[in-house]
């Protein structure tokens, strides 16, 4: 069994409108599919939170032919949820992961991370099926694959973070946010995540809560 990283690069000029609004959005940092619901006659329910100002996602949503019908839920501050009903089947692309995520002998795992025209995520499964799904890309879209390992371990810290969290973390590093004098500052590693100073924060604060809470439960599991 293989745990996969994925980033599968999808052409502007063919994508569908609602992956435009996901993905290469300016206003939008990153959008993620949090949870999904496959129901009755070929629909399903997707949990996205939206990073950004969601304006152009809401005003454009109605008119993508993929989606039925999408409610949102909007917080002062953090993510802008979006529970759309979605006709998968209407839309190469989502027709395709729809398909990948019913090959026997694989899973895809969330979150699914749009961002500046791409769509990243992780795949489990053996390796016949996981070349399956990766060798039916849809046109226009360039599957690539960064990293290969086993399965993670779950009870490992890291485990806990977001695939923007770890980004987050690591640029953090490199950019001298950890070291002692520190450094650089949330507008630096917001450079080189290509988001806010504030987000970048955000991003940080949730990671290091995260370590920390995982770190703490170890040590009281002893």
């Amino acid at each position: 069994m293989k745990h996969l990283r994925v980033t599968a690069h999808v052409d502007a000029e063919r994508a569908p409108t609602f992956f435009t609004l996901l993905a290469h959005d300016p206003t939008i940092v990153e959008t993620r599919v949090l949870e999904w619901n496959t129901t009755v006659g070929e629909r399903e329910t997707v949990l996205f939170a939206i990073d950004g100002d969601p304006a152009a996602f809401v005003e454009g949503a109605d008119d993508a032919p993929a989606i039925e019908s999408v409610e949102f839920s909007t917080r002062k501050n953090g993510p802008t949820y979006a529970l759309a009903v979605m006709r998968p089947l209407e839309s190469h692309m989502f027709a395709a992961i729809r398909e990948a995520r019913a090959q026997t002998g694989l899973v895809v795992r969330k979150p699914i991370v749009y961002r500046k025209g791409t769509m990243s995520f992780q795949i489990v499964g053996d390796p016949e099926p996981l070349q399956t799904a990766l060798d039916d890309a849809p046109p226009g879209v360039r599957v690539q694959v960064d990293e290969i390992e086993s399965v993670p371990d779950e009870s490992a810290p890291e485990s806990k973070l977001s695939n923007r969290q770890r980004e987050a973390l690591e640029c953090a590093r490199e950019v001298g946010y950890y070291d002692h004098p520190r450094r650089a500052t949330h507008a630096d590693v917001a450079d080189e995540l290509g988001c806010t100073p504030q987000t970048a924060g955000e991003h940080l604060r949730k990671a290091e809560a995260k370590l920390v809470g995982a770190t703490l439960d170890g040590f009281d599991s002893m």
